[in-house]
């Protein structure tokens, strides 16, 4: 079983790991070489040692076109929020982690709660493509979803077009609450993106592999471990036993 489970995760002989770059919590710097630094890195590597091979990280700068990429021989495992949409190409474990997503409001604004942004008329500034964008697609009835390219080009866009409120990640939502002034983060969350490993979807014995991984992973603190370590406690949370 054991070689099953290489020849499907890392038929190269290498593990292939995707990396979303843009997500500031999971990736929080680079080694010397250039390779990236974080929770989601270090897990790929992990996985690299229980297999027995070496761990090549293939970047990507947004989560869509990690997504993109899949099945296309490109890369063996992907470290990626976990959505509907993306597991039609993707099998996912559950959650490793878990980040909080909710608005940013300007100064000024009647918004008190999460529940009254979907509303009729109300614009919904939102980075394209990102996971709290396809569970805001499969939920927002009223308001209009208004994308933009990035997170940055997001916030900016926000402050330039006076959006009624900008959807993101709580930890990112707290630098651009500084930026803006008397600009609020509203209490909750509308949802909480599922940061999971995926591998191809006929790769199954590679998934279940990956699954078991997930679940000791959590059970015996690495998870909490790699979150001190990288200094993201209190911006990511473990994700609870699936």
């Amino acid at each position: 079983m054991a070689k099953e489970i290489a020849a499907e995760l890392a038929p190269t002989g290498v593990l292939r790991a995707a990396i979303n770059m843009g997500n500031f919590l999971l990736v929080t710097g680079r080694t010397p070489s250039g390779d990236p630094e974080g929770v989601a890195p270090d897990m790929a590597r992990e996985i690299a040692q229980r297999l027995g091979v070496p761990v090549k990280y293939v970047p990507y700068g947004r989560p869509g076109e990690l997504a993109d990429a899949a099945g296309s021989g490109v890369w063996d495992i992907g470290l990626i929020g976990a959505e509907p949409q993306r597991a039609q190409k993707i099998d996912f474990t559950p959650a490793y982690v878990e980040i909080e997503a909710t608005y940013l409001v300007p100064a000024g604004s009647p918004l008190k709660a999460i529940a009254e942004v979907d509303r009729t008329g109300l614009r919904i500034a939102v980075a394209a493509r990102s996971a709290y964008d396809l569970w805001l697609e499969r939920n927002i009835k009223q308001a209009q979803l208004v994308r933009f390219e990035g997170g940055d080009q997001t916030f900016d866009q926000f402050a330039a077009q006076k959006l009624d409120a900008l959807a993101g990640l709580r930890p990112g939502l707290l630098g651009y609450m500084a930026k803006l002034p008397g600009s609020r983060i509203l209490d909750g969350q509308f949802t909480a993106v599922q940061q999971a490993i995926g591998t191809a979807r006929e790769n199954a014995a590679g998934a279940a592999f990956l699954r078991d991984f997930v679940a000791e992973a959590k059970a015996s603190g690495l998870v909490a471990r790699l979150i001190e370590r990288h200094g993201v406690t209190g911006r990511l949370t473990v994700a609870p036993p699936a």
